[in-house]
């Protein structure tokens, strides 16, 4: 896929423009990616490949994946390229390269899709902290020296009513009965581990708790709010939501996503955590009704529970106020235009 024919060519020199000054320290250099095959990590390798082969880094990206078959099917353009190779293995016991990686990005984690069909969670935790237990032993032995962490957001727990926005400095934790437990736990003990190991070993660990987003390549069939709205509209409609629509939330487009997460890796300060999304909170009803404004025809909104007044709205959104002070961050795409070209993309490239 050339640069004529790529959809994401005008998303991908978005990216490279606001992130140009950030590589030459990896000019003819070694990465190696984790989970680079999901949602985040189609958007690394879209970047890395793109910004690669116009700036001339002559940087060579290692893949690890357990199913390298299926994803050259599925995407041919990012499995087989120059820039890029596969390791098969699995996250949690894969065997070491012989070369040194002076940058890793670990995104490996347990899936959103294992999570929909209700895996187990002790099997979901294991991966988390035991897949990375095992890329930070290959760190030290690979001389890594940047290793960029995707945790989550899910470390905080709860997010209190009467906070508008998350801070990194908020130290609630995960109800350990909460359905989604693994994750936020798991998350949390893989911080520890990260930041037990940079100061151990004298690696630079960044750390971007991540929330929630939207954009080309998001599974529109899981659990994600956004995701099925939008799926709803491209089949015609109605967009359903399934419970009372007070909830609020914040989404970030997806290539805003790649330059943040570039950033951090390059400049972040070592062990200390990121939030990483949109602060613009919009309740799961507007956002229902803001994803049906960006069809051509219109589409019908359900909300199929009634709100109760005794019952505070959930939240879940950041205070990206870190990362903008310090990395001189900021979201500079509206969410209404991000679901746009999410649909205009699946549109294209996706049946439905």
């Amino acid at each position: 896929m050339n640069e004529k024919t790529n959809p994401l060519h005008k998303d991908l020199d978005f990216i490279l423009q606001h992130t140009e000054e950030l590589w030459e320290e990896i000019r003819g250099k070694r990465i190696f990616i984790t989970g680079g095959t999901g949602f985040f990590g189609k958007w690394i390798l879209e970047s890395f490949i793109w910004i690669n082969r116009i700036l001339d880094l002559k940087s060579e990206a290692v893949v690890l994946t357990r199913n390298y078959e299926s994803f050259k099917n599925a995407f041919p353009h990012l499995a087989i390229n120059k820039y890029v190779s596969f390791q098969i293995g699995d996250i949690k016991n894969f065997k070491f390269l012989d070369r040194e990686f002076p940058y890793i990005i670990h995104l490996a984690s347990a899936s959103a899709e294992g999570y929909f069909k209700k895996e187990d969670p002790v099997l979901r935790f294991d991966t988390i902290v035991n897949g990375t237990r095992r890329l930070l032993d290959f760190a030290v032995k690979c001389n890594a020296k940047k290793i960029l962490f995707a945790s989550s957001g899910n470390i905080y727990g709860i997010q209190p009513s009467d906070m508008t926005h998350i801070p990194e400095d908020y130290n609630g934790a995960v109800n350990p009965d909460d359905s989604n437990a693994a994750l936020g736990i798991g998350k949390r003990a893989a911080e520890f581990l990260c930041i037990t190991y940079a100061k151990s070993y004298g690696i630079e660990i960044k750390i971007a708790r991540c929330f929630s987003f939207v954009g080309p390549y998001l599974q529109l069939n899981l659990h994600y709010a956004i995701g099925n709205f939008i799926r709803d509209g491209l089949m015609g409609g109605p967009i359903i939501v399934k419970g009372d629509g007070t909830p609020y939330r914040s989404y970030m487009y997806a290539a805003d996503l790649a330059i943040w997460l570039w950033t951090i890796l390059f400049k972040g300060q070592s062990c200390r955590p990121y939030n990483v999304g949109s602060e613009e909170a919009i309740t799961i009803a507007d956002l229902a009704r803001l994803v049906a404004s960006c069809f051509d025809k219109p589409i019908e909104v359900k909300i199929m529970k009634k709100p109760d007044p005794n019952v505070p709205p959930e939240r879940y959104v950041p205070s990206t106020k870190r990362a903008r002070e310090e990395l001189g961050l900021k979201q500079r795409i509206s969410l209404k235009e991000a679901i746009i070209r999410t649909i205009e993309w699946n549109k294209k490239w996706k049946i439905f």
